[in-house]
């Protein structure tokens, strides 16, 4: 049974974590985004279906395709994050089922099945783009998520096969405290919850 976790390392997942929008000119290595994803996929998923799939936006000329299908307030600040995540989820992620699934026949689970590919693609694939946040923070990385962009034209740029459909768009990087606002309310226990 494992332990539970230091208030250090609370702080850093979700009491002093803050959603950022202005960035350190710091660099995120190929390495990291690497160990960033090999912790996001060690969550879990239905069937272990991992449906999320990944686009890490690095350099300056992708950027530069990225910027116009931003909207304008999230333009800025994505040109300054050393990385922007396009997060999506495939729609055969069933395919690989007998891979990740393999002591059942999962895959028929899902096959001439539309609606329910559908709503298990998006609930899970962003269950994994929560895990990648939760993933970066303990990295020692901070994000940016957002909408605020043209979904359907990231998905004709980066997946023109339609396969893939995008979700929403993170930001990674070292964050420039500069520029935070000051913390939003949340609701309190009564409010969201019920013991039952």
């Amino acid at each position: 049974m494992a332990a539970p976790l230091n208030d250090e390392a609370l702080d850093i997942l979700f009491r002093s974590a803050r959603t950022y929008n202005a960035w350190q000119d710091r660099d995120v290595s190929e390495t990291t985004l690497q160990k960033l994803y090999n912790l996001m996929k060690m969550a879990p998923t239905s069937a272990n279906c991992q449906p999320a799939r990944l686009v890490f936006i690095t350099s300056p000329e992708s950027k530069a395709e990225l910027k116009p299908l931003l909207s304008e307030g999230n333009q800025d600040k994505s040109m300054a994050a050393p990385v922007t995540v396009i997060v999506a989820h495939d729609t055969r992620f069933y395919e690989h089922l007998p891979e990740l699934f393999p002591h059942t026949d999962a895959r028929s689970w899902f096959e001439g099945k539309p609606e329910k590919i559908a709503e298990t693609a998006f609930r899970n694939g962003s269950l994994q783009g929560a895990y990648l946040i939760m993933a970066a923070r303990s990295l020692g990385l901070d994000c940016g998520p957002m909408s605020g962009f043209d979904t359907d034209g990231v998905n004709r740029h980066y997946f023109p096969d339609g396969r893939f459909q995008a979700n929403f768009l993170i930001n990674i990087g070292y964050g420039d405290s500069s520029g935070l606002q000051q913390r939003h309310p949340r609701l309190p226990f009564e409010d969201a919850c019920q013991i039952l």
